[in-house]
Order: structure tokens, then C-alpha cells, then sequence
């Protein structure tokens, strides 16, 4: 079972998993939307659509009762939880506190309540619970003070449940990717509109110690973030894919090109050294 399957990680992975005959839930946000029409379309009949908002508490048990009665007394294998949004990506001072509470909501919030749901199915089969992270998540980046955040907590959540849940033989993975092409950034209209709150909720004295030409060329940053992520996401569902069947799957996977790197830098020496690179 997984969510955010409408696009990007979640898209491709529900259909690299029915390719390989996994039998897949795919959770969506819409599931009238292009994506969940998409993967009836493209994918086996193996494949099952579910309306999943994961901050909807109604929609994530429906979703565990549907897929109990799929499942019975086999109990499921694998939980993998994808959803998740970017919010603005702007220094930590300018972000308003909706875009922090809202980050923690769907990255960290809905997460864990998909997961406390579902272990009970995962406890049937010894099986394996895979949090979708971030590079964000296991190292400070600048501009990215609410998302990276939202997915440290996840990353915290993944370990203390990797302790927790092995005597029932329950395996958890983390998968902490670096920057790719996913639609996570969203659409313009979804920036414009987050943009303005920003704008809109910033104190003068703040506005001014920032200054205009900083403030508007964050949309520039934004605009040119899909140009440094890579597009081949296989990296990504190759780490999923090794978390859910490896004998002895990482507790932590960081695929992607850089995606190591800084977290080495960021532990092996000082701060300030960091903070510079």
C-alpha cells in the first residue's frame, strides 16, 4: 500500500511495482483525477485505486478496511508512505506559520496515522514499513526550514519504529533522496497563490531588512529548481524496492546523485565547515 500515487514518486513507483506483480493499493488525494485514471488505464487489474487524503482520518481507515478485505487473513506486506508537499521554499523567518503547520500535517501528521493504522496488517506478515523522506530531512538546508523539518520528525518517527517493531519482525526503512523531478514543486498557480501569503504576512521591518530584489527573486529560485533535479527517478524505486524485499533491508537509503555526500560532510566534520559548503 501506498500514497501519493496521483504523481511523481508515488505515480511511477505504483506502476513500477504492478509491472513487477506486486499487487498495489495505490492511495491518491483525487481518485478522479488524471493520475488515479492514469494507472487504471496503464497498470494490471492487480491494481487498486484508493481515495486517500492521509490528513483525513475517515479516508485512512476506509483505505484500511478496503485493503483488510482484500488482503484477509495474509495480512500486507509492505506500507510505503509517499505523500508529501513542498511548501514555499523561502528562509525560514519569511515562511508563515500555515506553511509550517501544513508541512508537518501531511509529512509528518499523515504518515504516522497511515502507519498506526496499517501495522496491525504488517504484524500478520512480518513485513515492511518504508518512510519516503528526504536529503531535507537529515541535513539543514537553507530555504527549506518547514519541509525539512516536517521530514526529520519523519526520518526520528522511521528509527524509533525500525527499534520499536523488530521484535515482531517488522523491518522500517527511511529513503532520503536528493533533488528529482517529481511535481512536488508543484504549479505556478499553487505558488502564486502561496507567494502572496507570504508577501502579504511579512512585517515591515522584515521586508526591508530582506529587501525587494531578494524577496522576488525567490520566485526565481523556485522557477529554476526543476533544472537541478534529476529526471530519472530509478534510483528512488530501486531503494524502495530493496526496502521492501532485501533480507536485510538499510535503515536508511540515500539514492541519488549528491544525496550522500553532504550528509558525510555533515557528520564527519565541523559545523562551520557545513555551514560553508
Amino acid at each position: 500500500m501506498l500514497s501519493g500515487s496521483d504523481t511523481g514518486i508515488g505515480h511511477a513507483l505504483a506502476k513500477y511495482l504492478d509491472s513487477l506483480g506486486f499487487v498495489v493499493f495505490a492511495g491518491v488525494l483525487n481518485k478522479d483525477g488524471p493520475g488515479a485514471e492514469e494507472l487504471r488505464r496503464t497498470c494490471s487489474q492487480r491494481l487498486c485505486v484508493l481515495q486517500l487524503d492521509i490528513t483525513n482520518a475517515t479516508q485512512v481507515k476506509q483505505a484500511y478496511l478496503t485493503v483488510s478485505e482484500k488482503v484477509q487473513n495474509a495480512g500486507l506486506w509492505g506500507v510505503v508512505n509517499n505523500a508529501g508537499i513542498l511548501g514555499f521554499p523561502a528562509d525560514g523567518e519569511l515562511l508563515p506559520m500555515s506553511t509550517y503547520r501544513h508541512c508537518m500535517e501531511v509529512n509528518f501528521f499523515g504518515a504516522v496515522e497511515v502507519s498506526k493504522t496499517f501495522l496491525p496488517l504488517l504484524r500478520k506478515s512480518q513485513g515492511r514499513l518504508v518512510n519516503m523522506s528526504s536529503m531535507a530531512g537529515g541535513i539543514p538546508l537553507p530555504r527549506y526550514a518547514a519541509y525539512g523539518a516536517s521530514k526529520a520528525a519523519l526520518s526520528m518517527f522511521s528509527g524509533v519504529m525500525r527499534q520499536e517493531l523488530s521484535k515482531w519482525g517488522i523491518k522500517v526503512a527511511a529513503i532520503h533522496p536528493s533533488g528529482f523531478r517529481t511535481g512536488i514543486q508543484g504549479t505556478a498557480e499553487q505558488w502564486d497563490k502561496q507567494e502572496k501569503e507570504l508577501m502579504e504576512n511579512l512585517p515591515a521591518d522584515t521586508r526591508q531588512a530582506y529587501g525587494e530584489e531578494y524577496l522576488l527573486g525567490l520566485r526565481n529560485y523556485l522557477l529554476h529548481l526543476p533544472s537541478h533535479c534529476a529526471p530519472d527517478l530509478s534510483p528512488v524505486l530501486g531503494a524502495v524496492l530493496h526496502a521492501l524485499l532485501a533480507r536485510r533491508p538499510q535503515g536508511l537509503y540515500t539514492p541519488g546523485k549528491g544525496a550522500y555526500v553532504p550528509l558525510c560532510i555533515f557528520c564527519c566534520f565541523p559545523l562551520w565547515f557545513y555551514d560553508f559548503f
